[in-house]
């Protein structure tokens, strides 16, 4: 009897998703029958969530290394295809937050954050979008970008630069991929409760204050909705962008006020 999962027969990529948001859209991809190759520039993270999500939600290998990496990148697109036949989603999750004063900022800052969070996602949506091309049978793709491409926030001008272009990319790449039945979009979170932010002890209580809904994200909450830009139920939406943040960018005061 065939599965009646959301993703049965699918197959996704998910770089930077040793644990967080990553992680958790990892797991809801394999809970719902797709089959995920889960990255993470970190070894020992991207075995112990590839090995959480085999024993408890479904179908996942893990491939460690630097997602902004070309030649890595195809690997990963290669090896999902020997794996498990096929790719049909890449999510570039992975990304970096090099915070600075734009005054004192760094060029060695700056090229790095381009690297990763611009490169990393622009060269693996160029080779997921060749192999989905290859199978003929579409697919979808999504970028990370974040609430601070759309509303100044201290210190991350390079960071915010670069959560921006994602969604222009996704925008331009609607007119080169939309013949192939590939579908690029991008969601854009706001704050949320992930293992990083936890180490700020003040993190949930200040965004709590200055978030509408009275709380940040959960890394179910933005889960949700990547997988619904990569469900067919979001076949027709296209070259878009989803904010994700409880209201902030609404009212958007700053944490630093607090």
């Amino acid at each position: 009897m065939a599965s009646s999962k959301m993703f049965n027969q699918q197959v996704a990529i998910v770089t930077g998703a040793g644990q967080g948001i990553g992680f958790e859209i990892g797991c809801q991809l394999a809970a719902n029958g797709a089959s995920v190759l889960l990255n993470d520039i970190d070894d020992a993270l991207t075995q112990k969530a590839a090995k959480k999500i085999n024993e408890t939600y479904g179908i996942c290998f893990g491939l460690s290394g630097d997602a902004s990496d070309t030649f890595f990148i195809q690997h990963m697109v290669d090896t999902a295809v020997e794996k498990f036949g096929k790719l049909t989603i890449a999510i570039a999750n992975a990304g970096i937050t090099l915070f600075g004063s734009f005054l004192e900022y760094q060029p060695e800052a700056f090229y790095k954050v381009l690297h990763t969070n611009l490169g990393g996602s622009f060269f693996l949506a160029q080779a997921a979008a060749r192999q989905i091309k290859r199978q003929g049978s579409g697919g979808s793709i999504l970028f990370m970008s974040s609430v601070t491409g759309h509303q100044a926030h201290k210190n991350l001008a390079a960071y915010g630069m670069t959560k921006a272009a994602l969604e222009m990319l996704a925008k331009n790449m609607v007119i080169e991929v939309s013949e192939y039945n590939i579908n690029v979009n991008a969601i854009a979170p706001g704050a949320t409760l992930t293992e990083r932010t936890a180490e700020d002890a003040t993190y949930e209580d200040t965004w709590s204050k200055i978030t509408p809904m009275g709380r940040p994200a959960y890394p179910s909450d933005i889960a949700n909705a990547a997988l619904f830009f990569v469900s067919e139920k979001a076949r027709h939406i296209t070259g878009q962008s989803l904010v994700i943040d409880g209201g902030w960018t609404s009212v958007s005061p700053s944490p630093y006020e607090e």
